[in-house]
């Protein structure tokens, strides 16, 4: 297990054009296994899930999103796909829907970049479409 600099960078943007914008860097651990990146971190107060472990699974096609602990998700980007998932909270559930508009992912010297576009639904509606952009570095 390697150190990394995580930054995730996401957007929100509603049905009026609002956007909300969050940034949070921190450091993780990164394993490879055939082909496939597992990246885990603790979110912080910042990201508002407080006590969860988020796992990054990045293949060269997907993003697979697990959170754990006070929250707990898994979500799939993948280009063309919905992924239907189930937001557990300390409040409540939600049933979430993701379909994905835009996928890419790059690497190399280090550093890797994933970046998806997607709209998102809870409970059927349409909420908003947002970005998610993460950047793996590893530690010096």
């Amino acid at each position: 297990m390697r150190k990394v600099v995580v930054t995730v960078v996401g957007t929100q943007t509603d049905a009026g054009g609002e956007e909300s914008r969050i940034e949070f860097v921190t450091v993780g651990s990164r394993q490879d296994r055939d082909g496939v990146s597992y990246i885990t971190y603790r979110e912080s107060e910042i990201t508002g899930m407080e006590g969860t472990t988020t796992l990054l699974k990045l293949y060269a096609d997907r993003l697979i999103l697990v959170r754990m602990g006070a929250v707990e998700l898994k979500q799939e980007f993948r280009l063309g796909l919905t992924s239907h998932c189930t937001y557990i909270t300390p409040y409540g559930s939600l049933k979430m829907a993701v379909s994905t508009r835009h996928f890419q992912a790059a690497g190399g010297d280090g550093r890797e970049t994933v970046t998806a576009g997607y709209d998102l639904e809870i409970d059927g509606r349409w909420q908003s479409y947002n970005t998610l952009a993460v950047e793996i570095r590893e530690e010096e």
